[in-house]
Formats: structure tokens, sequence, C-alpha cells
């Protein structure tokens, strides 16, 4: 049995998309025990594929000259991830099309396709339409992680199979290390001017919240989950930035992989983060975290699993004061561990339909 899991990856410096790797694998691997999981990514592919630009798949497809439908025959199961949120054409419409490509050709070349549990749309665009709504009409399986998921994938004229939740339920516990009070994620993304948030009132918001922590006598510790890299999405930079301003009034955990952010975040009392998998990988090990929104898939996803604790960027100082206020008041470590079991069930759930399908 082999599986190639598309757009994730255990060797990616953004920890979610190693978070998505390590959920699809661990649950194939309850599935069908002896699954070999191959993990296909813009930075990690082999040599059968050509994806740098539309043409060379196209070239590929039609010549022959490197065996990708070769390769693509070799797998009893393509699993797609779409790295969590890009079925949509928001992050470019080139990116979409190179995505949905692919999965077109592994559907040609006869092999099972799933859409795993991920964001459905937005599109903006009616060739970002047409291609979401051909992947999805061609698709043994599909899957989505929130409600709203549900309704884009219903418009476009295709019905999940299920509402899941994402795939970072699907792993594992980690053993919790210790020494940690409160971690705050801050985002490389949104630091600088980005198209999500306005980067001034970021950084203010960000700098009001280490203030408030720091005069309630909570300990706090930057927690980057995109590690550093030549690309300049990552939390790095920002961190030891921070950790240097406030001049050892505050911590850094510079994580070295998956399994050290989640130990990390599972023995801390709260995290607050800006990275969605930041807050993701902590209310999957029972950790309340407070999300910081800026895209349409934070909320409807921790709503479905009952946990409310997500806000966008607003008037920073009192968005600042909310934050410390539910970060230094009563426990949410129940409500957290309620959240993360209900995760896991929807995860779980899927389970029954792989064995049907193979």
């Amino acid at each position: 049995m082999r599986a190639v899991v598309l757009w994730a990856s255990d060797a990616s410096t953004n920890l979610g998309v190693r978070a998505l790797a390590r959920g699809s694998r661990d649950l194939l691997r309850r599935v069908w025990p002896d699954v070999e999981v191959e993990f296909v990514d813009f930075g990690h592919r082999p040599e059968q594929l050509r994806f740098g630009r539309k043409r060379s798949l196209i070239r590929e497809r039609v010549l022959r000259e490197h065996g990708m439908m070769t390769w693509l025959r070799s797998f009893d199961l393509v699993w797609d991830t779409r790295s969590g949120d890009s079925f949509a054409d928001i992050y470019g419409l080139d990116r979409h099309l190179k995505m949905s490509m692919l999965y077109e050709f592994a559907q040609q070349a006869g092999v099972p396709t799933v859409l795993a549990p991920q964001t459905i749309g937005p599109f903006g665009s009616r060739t970002g339409r047409l291609a979401a709504r051909r992947n999805m009409r061609r698709s043994s399986l599909v899957y989505a992680r929130d409600p709203a998921s549900v309704a884009a994938a219903r418009e476009l004229g295709r019905p999940v199979d299920r509402l899941a939740s994402d795939l970072v339920f699907g792993i594992d516990q980690p053993t919790p290390s210790t020494g940690h009070d409160v971690l705050l994620n801050v985002s490389g993304l949104l630091w600088k001017p980005n198209s999500h948030v306005d980067s001034e009132r970021y950084q203010r918001f960000v700098r009001a919240t280490i203030a408030g922590l720091l005069d309630a006598g909570r300990g706090v510790t930057l927690l980057p989950h995109v590690l550093d890299s030549a690309d300049h999405d990552n939390d790095v930079p920002v961190s030891r930035m921070l950790a240097d301003e406030y001049d050892g009034r505050i911590d850094l955990h510079v994580p070295t992989d998956l399994d050290d952010v989640r130990e990390t975040i599972a023995g801390s009392a709260v995290v607050i983060g800006s990275r969605m998998h930041a807050c993701l990988n902590a209310v999957s090990t029972g950790t309340p975290a407070i999300a910081i929104s800026y895209s349409r898939k934070f909320k409807p996803l921790f709503d479905e699993i009952g946990w409310p604790h997500v806000h966008a960027l607003g008037e920073p100082d009192a968005l600042a004061a909310q934050v410390v206020a539910t970060a230094t008041g009563p426990s949410l470590t129940a409500d957290a561990e309620a959240a993360r079991d209900r995760g896991r069930e929807a995860i779980t759930a899927i389970e029954s339909d792989l064995r049907a399908l193979l």
C-alpha cells in the first residue's frame, strides 16, 4: 500500500505544514498500518514532477519526458492537503491552478483521489471556481474542516462527504515539557506590510499584549511557528528582535521541529498565536489558545470544535487588554481538553470512509 500526500512535508520550515504532514501520516497508518507514505510540496518534490510553471506540468503530461504519469500510477491513494488553506485563489491563481493540475493528472492516472480535511474557498475568479469544481467532482472523497467550507463546496456543486476538523487532531499526544507560562507566537508575515492586516496596528497590539502580561506578573516566551529560512515569511527574525528589545524581560524558544513545538506548547499555561496552527497545536494538546485571526479560515474551524477564543485584529490597545484578561483569568484547560476531544472525534470518523474506499 502506497500513498502520496500532496502539499505537506515533514521537512517544511512551516510547522503548520509539518502538522498537516504528520496528521496525514498518522491517520493513514491507523487505517492501513503498512502504508508507505511519500510527501510532495513545492520545496520537496521527486524528479518526475515539474511544477515550477504550469506549462512544465502540461508539457510533462503530453510528452511524458520524466515519468510523471508512471510515478502517479505507482500509488494506491492520492491524499491532497492543499497546504490546509490553498484550495482557493486568494494566494494567487497560478498557485491554485498548479495544485489543481497535478490533482487532475492523478485522477487521469486512475488513482483514487481524496481532498483531505481543509478550507475550501474563497474563490475570486471564474477560472479558480471552474478548476475547483472539476477537481471536486472527480474526487473519490472530499472533506472540509469547517462549516464555511461545507457551504462553499455545496455552492460548487459537489457537497463534502463529511465535515471533519483539522488534521492536527490526528497527531498522537506529546509528552509535555516544563518551564513556560504564556507562549506568544508573533507572525513574521503580519509584522511586515501585508495584504491581511495593518502591520503597524499589529505591531502595536503585540507590544501592548507583552506589556499587559508583564504588568500582570506573567512569564512571556516568544514562540516562532515558521522557522528561519531565506523566505521572508518566517517568525524567527521578529521574535529575536523583540527578545532583544525587551532585554531579558521575555524569553525566546525557537523550536527544533514539530515534536519540540508540541511538547513546549503542551507544557505551557496558554498560547497567544497569530499562526493558526500554533493555536491548533495548542488546542489539539489540551492547551488553551487565544487566536488572532487574519482570515476567514480561523473562526469557523474553532467554532465547530467549541472553542470561542478567536479575535480579529481590531483597535490594538483594546484587543490587547481583552487578550491579557483572558490569558490571566480563570483556567480554560478543561474547555481546551473538551475542544481537543471533539476535534479528535471528527478526524477519527474519517477512518471508516477510507477503509471502505480501498
